[in-house]
């Protein structure tokens, strides 16, 4: 099959979407398939990679968006597709690209939708509270995905608390969770000496994992870092991430035990940072996944999630889910570091090797097949 894969909000610094494109187009290129990649950036380029070729279409930045860029060319863009002749279509975008089901649909192409985050989700979070009190989200939310789903042909959410929005208004939708590079992430990146670096012997070291934004919910952690600090807990949180809100939260994080080390570039280095912890945490409430929290799992670091996402289904008992306030995240991470070490570093990896990227790649491709064959047929 010739599989095309296109996208916003792909950059040098995003995570788990940049990670699920690569992971996803290097199985189906293991298993013979062609695949292209399309993705904003600053200029035009076109390389081939170990997950396919991929083709950089300048684009602008969002305005507040921490530097992430939208594909506005899309008469180019459908002209890179024509070129390519995908035998299947996938789409990871909600704004300006969501158009190219329409456009499959109309050159005979099957179509999916990588539902990456909920609609309803976005709007909450995003929006001023009281704007967001006054306005009917769930109705928004509801037009917007009524629309996607005409367009496409097949809906894939990766956790049901993803497809709760579809399911509330009878679109069918393939759950496919994703996965995760079980080679990459484990226990024995665990070093020593780079945890000596990030904390004293006598802290438990907690890595926050996520871009600084508004429906990540940083705050959350920095705030139940300050309580557990004033409890008398000695731990040190070390907040991996860069974002809009960075500024902000260092100067909320100010004479508290917490550092910023930024984006980390390099798989290896993250893995390493991962193992090393004692514990991680994720306190977005509107997360669809939380692919580094299952990186952190297969590293055999615990993760506390936030109870409103889709966290508590990728983790299971691997780790602990919080309700949404600083005192109950404290409370959580309390709990956790309370588990004797090996017990909750077996439960976390046990956990991740339940979910390679394998078993992604493979029903990824079920489905294509299957839609394929309707179309023929």
């Amino acid at each position: 099959m010739r599989i095309a894969h296109i996208a916003n909000f792909y950059g040098p610094t995003s995570g788990g979407l940049r990670t699920a494109m690569h992971a996803l187009g290097k199985g189906y290129v293991e298993h013979g398939h062609k695949v292209l990649l399309v993705v904003p950036g600053a200029e035009d380029t076109d390389e081939l990679t170990e997950f396919g070729r991929r083709i950089t279409l300048r684009s602008p930045v969002l305005p507040l968006s921490g530097g992430y860029r939208m594909i506005s060319r899309l008469r180019e863009l459908r002209g890179v597709l024509r070129g390519f002749r995908p035998d299947v279509l996938e789409v990871s975008d909600r704004t300006t690209l969501r158009s190219l089901g329409g456009w499959a649909a109309s050159q005979g192409v099957p179509s999916v939708f990588f539902s990456h985050e909920r609609a309803d989700g976005i709007l909450a979070a995003n929006l001023p509270d009281a704007l967001g009190e006054r306005l009917p989200l769930e109705a928004m939310a509801d037009w917007h995905n009524r629309g996607t789903a005409r367009r496409f042909t097949t809906i894939v959410s990766t956790t049901d608390f993803a497809a709760q929005e579809f399911d509330r208004i009878g679109v069918p939708v393939e759950r496919v969770p994703l996965g995760v590079d079980l080679e990459t992430f484990q226990p024995a990146r665990r070093d020593d000496a780079v945890r000596a670096e990030l904390a004293a012997p006598d802290e438990s070291l907690i890595l926050m994992a996520s871009r600084l934004s508004s429906e990540k919910r940083p705050e959350l952690a920095i705030d139940a870092v300050r309580i557990l600090a004033d409890r008398g807990t000695r731990l040190r949180l070390v907040c991996a991430g860069s974002g809009a809100l960075a500024e902000q939260m260092r100067a909320r994080a100010e004479g508290a035990p917490i550092d910023f080390l930024g984006f980390v570039s390099g798989r290896e280095r993250f893995a390493t940072l991962l193992a090393s912890a004692d514990l991680v945490v994720a306190p977005g409430p509107i997360e669809t996944f939380g692919l580094a929290a299952l990186e952190a799992l297969a590293s055999g670091t615990p993760v506390v999630v936030n109870a409103a996402s889709a966290l508590p289904e990728v983790v299971a008992d691997a780790g602990i889910a919080a309700r949404g306030t600083a005192e109950d995240f404290a409370d959580a991470i309390e709990a956790t570091l309370a588990r004797p070490v090996s017990e909750r570093r077996d439960a976390a990896r046990a956990r991740a090797e339940q979910m390679p990227w394998s078993v992604t790649v493979e029903r990824m491709l079920e489905i294509h097949r299957g839609a394929r064959e309707r179309i023929a047929g």
